[in-house]
C-alpha cells in the first residue's frame, strides 16, 4: 500500500486532483448536478457501466454495507470493486479491490486516461458553457476507470453527499440500498428530514429493487414508498422483511475483532444467517440484513454460508478498528482508532465502549472540527475515561481548541491540551502505557489519519 501511495506518478496525479479541490472550499448549491458527469462520461464511453453494480445512500451506515457488500461478493468468488469514503491515509483507499489497493500499473493507466481526457475537455471552447468539474466528480470517474481497468466483476459505490445529484449517481445499478436518515448538510439537502430522504431517493431506478433501513418517522418511509411506486422499483424495509438478534461476544473474543453474534431471518433466505461481525454498535446486525439482502437479490442462489463468511471478514479502517500498539507502548492495551464525529456516532462509540470493555482502563484523545458542537459531545465523556488529551485534527480541518477546552472544563473532565497533535498522540500513548490502558482515539478521521501515519500503523 505505501509503495503505491508514494509512487511519483500517482503523488503528481493527486496533486493534479487538488487543483480542483473547489467544492471543499467554495461550497456552492448551484454545483450540484449531473451534466458534467453524464458529458464526462459520455467521452469515456460510458465507463460507470462496465460492470453490474450496488448503490448505496444513507446518513449513516452506508460505509459498513458497502464493506459488508463488497466481502460478501468477494467470497462469492467475484473480483468486486469499492468506492468508499472518507480515505485515512492515501486517497486510493477510496478506490480498492474490497479494501485492497489495485495494481500501481491500474492506477497509472486510469489516472493518465482520466487527465488526457479532462485535460483536452478544458481545453476546448465548449467547456467554458460547463460547470467547473469538482474533485469529487473526478475521483469518482477515476473509480470508474480503474474498476474497468481492473476488470471488476462488481462494484459497490457509497454516496458522497446525498443522492439525486451525487456524483456517483450516473451509475445504473442492479440494486440500491438506502441506511437511516437523519438532519446533514441541510445547507445542501433541505433544513427537514423529509426534504432529506427526498435526495437519497434519487437514486432509486425504474424497475430496480431497493432495500431500505428502517426509518424513525413514519413521513420518511413515505417518502421512499412514493418515490419507489412512481419508478415501479420494488421496495423493502429490513424490518418488515427480517428479524435480526444481536449477542456481543466474550472478552477473550476482542483480540479477533471479533464483538458480537448476530441472527438475521428472512423469507429472502433458505435458513437463517448467523456470524459474528468486526464491525461495533446494536445498528451493524441491521446493515449486515441489509448488505445480506442487496447480495441475494442479486445473486438469488448465493448459498448463506458464502454470505457469513463475507459478513465475518467485513470490516472498515479507522471504525472503532483495533491495532496494537507499538512496541515501544506495549503495556498500552489497545489502541482504538475511530473516526466518529457526531454526537450520534460518538454516542455510539461510548456505548460500545461501556458495553465491551466495562472492566478496562481507558484513556482519551479528542479533536474535532471547529463546527462541530462539542457542548453535547463532551458530555458523553463523564466518570469514563483515566485522563483525556485534546488536540487539534491535523493541519487539514480548522479547529478551536479553545471551544474544546472550555467544554471539558464545564463538564469535570480531567485533560491535557495541546495544539501539537503529533506531541499530542505521544503523550497520550505514553500515559496510556503507563496506566496499562486502553487508547480511544476519536472526534475526527482527520485524527485517525493523523495518529496512524504517526505511529506508522
Amino acid at each position: 500500500m505505501k509503495n503505491t501511495a508514494k509512487d511519483k506518478d500517482l503523488i503528481q496525479f493527486e496533486e493534479w486532483l487538488n487543483s480542483f479541490l473547489n467544492f471543499e472550499k467554495l461550497p456552492q448549491k448551484n454545483m450540484f448536478w449531473l451534466d458534467t458527469m453524464q458529458h464526462y462520461c459520455s467521452l469515456l464511453d460510458n465507463v460507470q457501466d462496465f460492470c453490474p453494480s450496488v448503490h448505496v445512500a444513507g446518513s449513516k451506515g452506508k460505509g459498513s454495507v458497502c464493506a459488508m457488500i463488497s466481502s460478501i461478493l468477494e467470497v462469492a468468488g467475484y473480483k468486486t470493486g469499492l468506492y468508499t469514503s472518507p480515505h485515512i491515509i492515501t486517497f486510493l483507499e477510496r478506490i480498492s479491490r474490497n479494501q485492497k489497493l489495485l495494481s500501481k500499473k491500474v492506477y497509472k493507466k486510469s489516472a493518465a486516461q482520466l487527465k488526457e481526457c479532462v485535460e483536452k475537455e478544458l481545453n476546448s471552447t465548449s467547456s467554458k458553457d460547463r460547470r467547473p468539474i469538482t474533485w469529487f466528480e473526478l475521483v469518482t470517474l477515476y473509480a470508474f476507470l480503474c474498476f474497468k481497468n481492473a476488470k471488476m466483476d462488481y462494484a459497490v459505490y457509497e454516496t458522497g453527499l446525498g443522492g439525486r445529484l451525487d456524483a456517483t449517481n450516473i451509475v445504473n445499478p442492479k440494486v440500491c440500498c438506502i441506511g437511516p436518515i437523519e438532519l446533514e448538510h441541510t445547507e445542501f439537502l433541505g433544513d427537514t428530514v423529509e426534504k432529506i430522504a427526498a435526495e437519497k431517493a434519487g437514486i432509486i431506478k425504474p424497475g430496480t429493487p431497493v432495500f431500505v433501513q428502517a426509518q424513525e418517522k413514519d413521513s420518511v418511509r413515505k417518502v421512499f414508498i412514493n418515490r419507489a411506486k412512481e419508478l415501479n422499483a420494488p421496495i423493502y424495509f429490513v424490518d418488515e422483511v427480517c428479524k435480526c438478534s444481536i449477542k456481543y461476544t466474550s472478552s477473550h473474543s476482542f483480540k479477533q475483532n471479533s464483538f458480537m453474534e448476530i441472527e438475521i431471518k428472512s423469507d429472502f433466505f433458505r435458513r437463517p444467517v448467523k456470524t459474528k461481525l468486526k464491525f461495533t454498535g446494536d445498528v451493524q446486525v441491521n446493515n449486515a440484513a441489509l448488505a445480506s439482502l442487496a447480495v441475494k437479490s442479486m445473486l438469488p442462489d448465493i448459498d448463506e454460508k458464502i454470505i457469513e463468511k463475507g459478513l465475518a471478514r467485513a470490516s472498515l479502517p479507522g471504525r472503532f478498528e483495533l491495532s496494537k500498539p507499538p512496541r515501544k507502548f506495549k503495556k498500552c492495551l489497545s489502541i482504538i482508532y475511530d473516526g466518529a464525529h457526531t454526537f450520534n456516532s460518538i454516542s455510539l462509540t461510548m456505548q460500545t465502549v461501556r458495553e465491551l470493555f466495562a472492566d478496562k482502563k481507558i484513556v482519551l484523545l479528542f479533536a474535532c472540527a471547529r463546527d462541530k458542537d462539542v457542548d453535547s459531545i463532551v458530555p458523553l465523556f463523564k466518570n469514563r475515561f483515566e485522563k483525556a488529551f485534546i488536540t487539534i485534527p491535523g493541519l487539514v480541518k480548522q479547529s478551536d481548541l479553545q471551544k474544546v477546552e472550555q467544554a471539558f472544563i464545564n463538564n469535570g473532565i480531567e485533560f491535557s491540551a495541546d495544539s501539537d497533535f503529533k506531541a499530542q498522540i505521544v503523550n497520550a500513548l505514553t500515559f496510556a502505557s503507563q496506566t496499562k490502558s486502553i487508547l480511544l482515539i476519536t472526534g475526527s478521521f482527520y485524527l485517525v489519519s493523523e495518529a496512524k501515519k504517526c505511529l506508522g500503523q
